[in-house]
């Protein structure tokens, strides 16, 4: 069995396995160790991954790309819209606020959401690691940026589901990286932590993160980002800068042609690449528009001048790590820097002015966090044994709640998970409360996350549930922040004290004007087992606290309570549902599809092959009759494929192969029996020969039956083959090589039971000498 690594990327994707043998990151059809993010629906068929890119220019307004930017976003997020400008799919609002995907297929104008198209990507990828491995996989980690909201981390979940995957947790980029770094260090000091940031620059986002290292540990102590900065918004840079050179040189504007802004935008992209390791670099695209071949040129610190802005703008997330993180730039001990946007020299300029040091780029730039996700993975799975290793990460944002929408009385704002609170973690709040209620979990600090994010995360309806008496019930609420980031309620559970003591009445009736009886917090489940002793149906058991030291009789009721959630922007359950029975829907006409293309290759390729032969390999063995024949119908059917047959079902393209093949296989079947034959009659004769050598030491009788048996089929033989050598060899044989065959076998029945028959005389005749001998004693 594997587990897998996902580092989804806004452009490629990255699959890591874990093997026992170690970390390996899988190759794709095209034998590439990245797997474009792209899926682009043809007529009757989707392509994905490098399929898809390679239609991309073809169909342009059908293809998906980058839609990491929009999973789990509003359409109306300022962010959202700039990205939509730069892609070429019709896009609309939903009647929740986020994004649909209007995509022709079929015949049809289908709408997706980036969550069904994420999850296509999903399956595209399982079915990669399927193929290769040969064995079904469905435990994987998957790679998020750390400035995925909650809505964002529950989409991905809901992607990986609908694709049939089952997540054991989403993992921050960084931290993978880290992983991937830290796990296979041995040489960190034993006076204290190492400290190391760790930058990466990818396509459309730029993330930092200043880890803690120790011997067996690592510890996350910020996360800092830019969203919107990554080496797209470099690519931009000289995609601005040649389409408005290219207008007021060629006349041409790139704006208002897709395809022409496709290729320019590959163009600049290449060419960023090609300044990263040279001075100047020139730019030449053929027939881009209006038939006109462009030309370009441009250095290095020309680019770089263009690009000033968005370079001051990476060193912002560098300080605000530092500072979160609580130290200098000398306590750093190194930078590591990776992501598909890294290269840019001027980008390490930048971190060495913040770090004062050079960064360093030990890791694999594209690889690290598919390595990172694999390895926890691995360590969360039952199926690997690894070298224990301690991952401790942290949420970037405040998580505060309400309740019945007034701040839980838990410190200023209502926060209940601070920045930089450890995850997991569990918070155990206690209520009185007499009736249904709710608690709302929100973004407390909206500074902290990305612009044009809403505050609101969702909604817990606790209840309903009835108290015994009149007086207020006290409910144990318990909240979880999980492995994924991910925020809900757990559980609730209503305790309900009876007895004659009097001095719960009076804790009850001096209670807060919120009604809030206590808060447990932990960062870990450990901590909070005591809240929720035993969460049964319910118990009672006696309590004997008493401040004068006499023994009360008091019972102890608990009783779990409904919980119902509210995901803003969530998918619902039914939702859900219909996604995955729409992917199983999609996969199986992708399938048809693909069967459909592979009989029809088949056709044409027993077209082609039959033509040379017949007129090569098969050409005695077939008649002048027959060759027209067979060569008039493989005509026929290349017109017929390359006409009415362009586009049709899988039955028609058989049907046509069946017929050719009824007309083709005499003549095959003569020239491969030909061989078979020769074969055959070597084999029986060398067989007759053998039975004859070996006669000497049978009685005369047995000697005489074995050399008649070998005679009359050495006689069949001869006279066989001498009939089928006057015939021509475009007739049927008359000695077919399975005749030869069955009579060897004949023989060998034959000759074998006259040789059983004497060493069975053999045995018998020497137990009767040895009994007579033991009577005549």
């Amino acid at each position: 069995m594997s587990v897998v690594g996902f580092d989804i990327g806004n452009e490629n994707c990255v699959i890591a396995v874990v093997k026992q043998r170690g970390v390996d990151v899988l190759l794709n059809d095209e034998s590439k160790r990245e797997t474009p993010a792209v899926v682009c629906f043809g007529e009757k068929q989707r392509f994905l991954g490098s399929a898809g890119a390679a239609s991309a220019m073809m169909n342009p307004k059908s293809t998906v790309s980058q839609v990491k930017r929009l999973i789990g976003r509003k359409f109306s997020e300022p962010d959202v819209q700039r990205d939509l400008r730069m892609l070429p799919f019709q896009t609309s609002e939903a009647p929740d606020g986020g994004i649909l995907i209007h995509l022709k297929y079929l015949g049809e104008t289908h709408t997706f959401t980036p969550v069904q198209v994420t999850a296509m990507l999903f399956a595209h990828l399982k079915d990669l690691i399927e193929k290769n491995q040969e064995i079904p996989i469905s435990d994987c980690v998957i790679g998020i940026p750390s400035y995925f909201t909650d809505l964002q981390r529950r989409a991905y979940l809901d992607a990986a589901t609908v694709a049939g995957l089952k997540p054991l947790r989403l993992m921050h980029d960084c931290t993978a990286t880290a992983l991937s770094y830290g796990i296979y260090k041995t040489d960190f000091p034993s006076s204290g932590p190492t400290y190391v940031a760790f930058v990466d620059i990818g396509h459309c986002d730029t993330q930092v993160t200043i880890a803690s290292f120790e011997a067996g540990q690592m510890k996350i102590l910020s996360h800092t980002f830019e969203r919107s900065l990554g080496g797209r918004d470099f690519d931009e840079v000289l995609f601005g800068h040649f389409a408005a050179e290219f207008k007021e040189q060629y006349r041409i504007d790139v704006y208002s042609n897709v395809k022409a802004s496709i290729r320019l935008r590959a163009a600049c992209e290449k060419l960023k690449k090609v300044l990263s390791a040279n001075a100047e670099a020139p730019l030449n695209i053929e027939c881009l528009m209006d038939e006109k071949d462009v030309k370009g040129f441009i250095k290095r610190e020309d680019f770089e001048t263009l690009s000033s802005g968005l370079l001051e703008r990476i060193g912002v997330p560098c300080s605000k790590a530092l500072a979160d993180a609580g130290l200098t730039a000398e306590k750093i001990h190194s930078v590591e820097l990776v992501g598909s946007g890294s290269r840019i020299p001027a980008v390490g300029r930048v971190l060495t002015s913040v770090f004062r040091k050079e960064p360093r780029r030990t890791l694999n730039a594209s690889e690290c966090v598919a390595r990172g996700c694999a390895l926890q993975c691995a360590m969360l799975s039952p199926v690997f044994r690894v070298r224990e290793y301690e991952v401790q990460d942290s949420i970037p944002f405040s998580i505060g709640f309400l309740l019945d929408e007034a701040p839980i009385c838990t410190g200023s704002n209502g926060i209940l998970f601070p920045k930089g609170q450890p995850i997991p973690s569990v918070k155990v709040l206690t209520f009185r409360r007499s009736s249904s209620f709710h608690l709302e979990a929100f973004y407390a600090n909206p500074s902290e996350v990305p612009a044009g994010v809403s505050s609101k995360i969702s909604c817990f309806k606790i209840g309903p549930f009835q108290c015994s008496h009149s007086e207020k019930a006290r409910v144990k609420v318990k909240i979880q922040l999980d492995l994924n980031g991910v925020v809900f309620v757990e559980s609730a559970m209503v305790i309900e004290e009876h007895g004659d003591d009097s001095s719960t009445r009076g804790v009850a009736d001096s209670m807060d004007p919120m009604d809030i009886d206590c808060v447990t917090a932990s960062g870990s489940s450990e901590a909070v087992a005591d809240g929720f002793q035993e969460s049964s149906s319910m118990q009672s058991k006696s309590s004997h606290a008493s401040g004068d030291g006499k023994r009360d009789n008091k019972s102890t009721r608990r009783l779990e309570i409904p919980v119902t959630e509210n995901i803003y922007g969530g998918m619902t359950k039914a939702e859900l549902s219909e996604a995955q029975e729409k992917e199983l829907q999609l996969g199986q006409q992708d399938r048809i599809m693909e069967q459909t293309k592979d009989k029809k290759n088949a056709l044409e390729s027993y077209v082609y092959d039959m033509r040379n032969k017949l007129f090569n390999t098969y050409r005695s063995f077939a008649s002048d009759e027959e060759r027209e024949g067979i060569s008039r119908s493989l005509q026929q059917t290349e017109d017929w494929l390359y006409d009415d047959g362009e586009d049709e079902t899988e039955n028609a393209y058989t049907s046509k192969l069946e017929d050719l093949k009824k007309m083709v296989d005499p003549i095959e079947n003569r020239y491969k029996d030909e061989e078979a034959r020769l074969q055959a009659t070597r084999d029986l004769l060398k067989c007759i020969g053998d039975y004859r050598m070996a006669v000497n030491s049978l009685p005369p009788m047995d000697r005489e039956l074995i050399v008649n048996e070998c005679y009359k089929v050495e006689q069949w033989l001869r006279e066989k083959n001498q009939l089928q050598d006057s015939l021509p060899k475009n007739v049927d044989p008359v000695l077919w090589s399975s005749d030869i065959k069955s009579r060897a076998e004949e023989l060998n029945l034959r000759c074998k039971h006259i040789f059983r028959s004497r060493t069975s005389n053999r045995e018998d005749s020497k137990g009767s000498n040895q009994q007579d001998t033991s009577d005549h004693k």
